[in-house]
């Protein structure tokens, strides 16, 4: 049985002009990090706020290491002070008229344990030295960069020994060196508490690379959840491709079928191209093929040809952060560094090479 099991179902009422809304998914999750994906209006913090205590569920039940929170038929709803769930808004949401040091005491003293109590000095002053806040420890958070704030966030609620850690879009506001930064401390969290973490998130790029396990949400309902590699190399339907992020998708026939040599032949785009062995699927299927943008590769011009490549028709030409960024027909899309770029000459058409190992194929 996974560490957090639940099921649950939400009703907001329709609001001005925002049409009403149903939470109705079951979430698993165990120790480690599950990335929570999906558009805006998903229901994502509004997991969240039923897994910590802020909201009540209308339906449903959840448990923590077999610790009931929440149940609907039984009447139990445990207060967010009992579920030692450590919760970290977008806002960091540290006291404004508390210092660092302050906020990590007032969290610690929260636990209840009268061993943490006794050594509560020695455990904030760890703290406080492992998140590199040793000289910020008298600043108030109006004191602190971004960066700073998110440590000492962290900090606060690894002193209130969680069960579970929430995060709601943390990294959202801060520059690329602190979110990288910010991923990196997230990792030693992850191996400091051997607990599940819960990251909204709206950088997948990132955020895949933390992730233990992924769960994609839409109009309030799961679409897919699972191991990271499992989601990443396999969607469940186009839609998920497309909330990923990390795909090019292309209508797709299935042409021919060869298990024996790991092959499906496909027609993409009026071309032919060559993919793996698609089991469960049948000559003839239709669907999409869902292909991995990071590991398709741009052939310059002369070299041979295979059978795993298609050409496709410059739109426009923009340049990028990575280089120059080259906009293809049917959403297709490159990012090449200017020597790459200028290797390809004038032409009007690029010809991508795609291994099937980055090819999915869904019919739905």
């Amino acid at each position: 049985m996974s560490v957090i099991d639940a099921r649950l179902v939400k009703y907001l009422p329709a609001v001005k002009d925002t049409p009403a809304f149903r939470l109705n998914l079951h979430f698993q999750a165990d120790d480690g990090i599950c990335l929570v994906l999906g558009p805006s209006g998903a229901g994502k913090t509004l997991l969240l706020n039923c897994l910590g205590g802020f909201l009540r569920p209308d339906e449903g039940r959840i448990t923590v290491r077999d610790e009931l929170y929440f149940d609907a038929g039984r009447n139990v709803h445990l207060p967010p002070e009992r579920r030692r769930c450590g919760y970290i808004f977008q806002d960091h949401a540290l006291f404004p008229h508390m210092t660092v040091r302050q906020n990590v005491r007032f969290a610690a003293s929260q636990t209840g344990n009268r061993n943490s109590r006794r050594n509560q000095h020695k455990r904030i002053n760890e703290l406080l030295t492992a998140f590199d806040l040793g000289d910020l420890g008298e600043r108030r958070p109006a004191q602190l960069s971004g960066g700073q704030k998110q440590r000492a966030a962290l900090a606060r609620i690894l002193a209130s020994d969680p069960r579970i850690l929430l995060l709601d879009e943390p990294s959202r506001g801060l520059d690329a060196r602190l979110r990288e930064n910010f991923y990196e401390l997230l990792r030693s969290v992850r191996e400091r508490l051997r607990i599940p973490i819960i990251l909204v998130s709206h950088d997948t790029d990132e955020g895949f690379e933390v992730a233990d396990s992924i769960c994609v949400l839409e109009h309030g309902e799961a679409l897919q959840a699972g191991s990271s590699e499992t989601v990443l190399k396999q969607p469940a339907n186009v839609e998920v491709a497309y909330l990923l992020g990390v795909y090019s998708v292309a209508p797709a026939t299935i042409r021919t079928l060869d298990p024996g040599a790991n092959k499906t032949r496909l027609l993409v785009l009026g071309q032919e191209i060559d993919g793996p062995y698609f089991k469960g699927h049948l000559k003839g299927d239709s669907g999409f093929l869902c292909m991995r943008r990071s590991e398709m590769r741009v052939v310059p011009p002369g070299e041979r040809h295979t059978t795993q490549q298609i050409t496709l028709q410059v739109q426009r030409i923009h340049p990028s952060t990575g280089g120059i960024r080259i906009f293809l027909a049917d959403g297709f899309s490159v990012v090449l560094t200017t020597p790459e770029y200028e290797l390809l000459g004038d032409g009007n058409q690029i010809t991508l090479e795609i291994p099937a190992s980055a090819m999915a194929f869904t019919d739905k």
